[in-house]
Order: structure tokens, then C-alpha cells, then sequence
């Protein structure tokens, strides 16, 4: 299978041939959902299903890396360790929940999210597939906590976060940026959710976390969704 060679948690190491069959595989999902076979991906990618066996291993492979490929959208600007400051710290977690927020509102995410509760189960099913839900909490939520933890964890080395478990930590900027968008969404909410609504909204979870989490001084100045653009690092 595809993500046994390859590491498609960040979507680097994928050609553009498999980006555009994984985003093909995502089309249909929203349109057919449960009912995904490699014969409608291999028709609507134009390719063969040898290739896609070959690359996905089997229809479970498939979605694996569809999951892993859209929460690969989900990018983590880096930052610089030891010259952290508030400032740059702010902008990395605001352009996370920005990316973040525009990901599970997609249609795309709405679909897969909704094929994966269908085939949630704690036991591996009775036909022989894996759980899905498990592979979206695998590859979804928590690759996602393995990429900001580390933000986190270099904002307490430098001083300007508290605290004890980065877990916990995590969990609340999930509760403050996702708050019930995603499960409204999921039950059929038609959400007005603009690129400048998600904008504000992020801005608005990051400053709250900092209010939260922040070292004693807290954020120094408001920040605007316009820096999320302006004083995005180079990537």
C-alpha cells in the first residue's frame, strides 16, 4: 500500500498523478459516498485499476489516503525555536486555525467525516474492512495534534505559554477553533462560513487560547486576519 512507502501525512512525497486521483476519489465521495468503488476513481482519474491497487493496496488503502491527503491541507508554518517570539507564535497557531477551519468545512471533509461515522465500530467490521472511523481519528485528528503539539511545546520552552500536559493544551484550541461548526455541518447546517468569517474566526480561537495559555504578559497587540497573509513565515 501507498502509505506503508511513502509519507502522505504531509502530501510532499506524492506525485501529482496520485494528488489528482486522491482529489478525484474526494469528488466522489461527496457525490456518492459510501458507495466509492476503485472502478467509478479509476474511470473519473482516467487511470487503471492495476495502478491504483499498485499505489493503494485495496479500496481501504484508498480512502486511508484520501484522509490523509486532505488533512495534509492542514499545514503548520514552522518556527524557529530558540528566535520564538509571541508575535510569530501568534501567527503560526491563527494560520493553523485558519487551515483548519477551512478543511472540515469543505464538502469534501463533510463527506468523508459522514462515510466514516456510517462505518465507525469499536471491532473490526463483519466484511472484512478496516474501520474507517478509526483511520479518519488515525490520519485526521490526531496527525493533526502530532503536527501543533510540537508548536506548542516550543511556545512553553520559550517562555510564552503554560503549561502542564500539551494534550490538554491542544485539546482546547481544538475546542476553540472547531467549536460546533463541524457537527453542525454535519447535520445538514448550511453554515455562511466566508474566507473572511473563517479568518475572524480563527483569529478570534488563537487570541482566546493565548488568553488561556498564554505566559503572563499574553498577546501583545490584537491581531487582524489581514497579518494572517502579511506575516505569514515563508514555506
Amino acid at each position: 500500500m501507498l502509505q506503508a512507502s511513502v509519507d502522505i501525512d504531509t502530501g510532499e512525497a506524492l506525485t501529482e498523478r496520485q494528488k489528482a486521483v486522491l482529489d478525484a476519489a474526494l469528488r466522489l465521495l461527496v457525490e456518492e459516498g459510501d458507495q466509492l468503488t476503485m472502478t467509478a476513481v479509476a474511470r473519473r482519474a482516467s487511470c487503471s485499476k492495476e495502478t491504483l491497487y499498485k499505489w493503494f493496496g485495496d479500496r481501504d488503502g484508498l480512502l486511508t489516503a484520501t484522509v490523509q491527503w486532505q488533512a495534509s491541507k492542514v499545514r503548520v508554518p514552522p518556527v524557529d525555536g530558540k528566535g520564538l517570539t509571541l508575535a510569530s507564535l501568534t501567527v503560526s497557531l491563527a494560520r493553523f486555525a485558519s487551515d483548519w477551519l477551512k478543511v472540515i468545512s469543505s464538502d469534501t471533509s463533510i463527506a468523508l467525516n459522514r462515510v466514516a461515522i456510517g462505518r465507525a465500530g469499536p471491532i473490526r467490521r463483519k466484511d472484512g474492512n478496516d474501520d474507517l472511523g478509526a483511520i479518519v481519528l488515525e490520519n485526521g485528528r490526531f496527525a493533526l495534534a502530532r503536527r501543533l503539539k510540537p508548536v506548542l511545546e516550543a511556545g512553553r520552552q520559550a517562555g510564552l505559554l503554560e503549561f502542564s500536559d500539551a494534550e490538554a493544551a491542544f485539546r482546547t484550541f481544538f475546542g476553540l477553533v472547531a467549536r460546533d461548526v463541524q457537527i453542525r455541518l454535519l447535520l445538514g447546517d448550511r453554515l455562511e462560513l466566508t474566507d473572511a468569517a473563517i479568518g475572524g474566526d480563527a483569529v478570534r480561537a488563537t487570541q482566546q487560547f493565548l488568553a488561556l495559555y498564554g505566559a503572563k504578559t499574553g498577546p501583545q497587540g490584537p491581531l487582524e486576519p489581514d497579518d494572517l497573509r502579511s506575516s505569514r513565515p515563508e514555506i
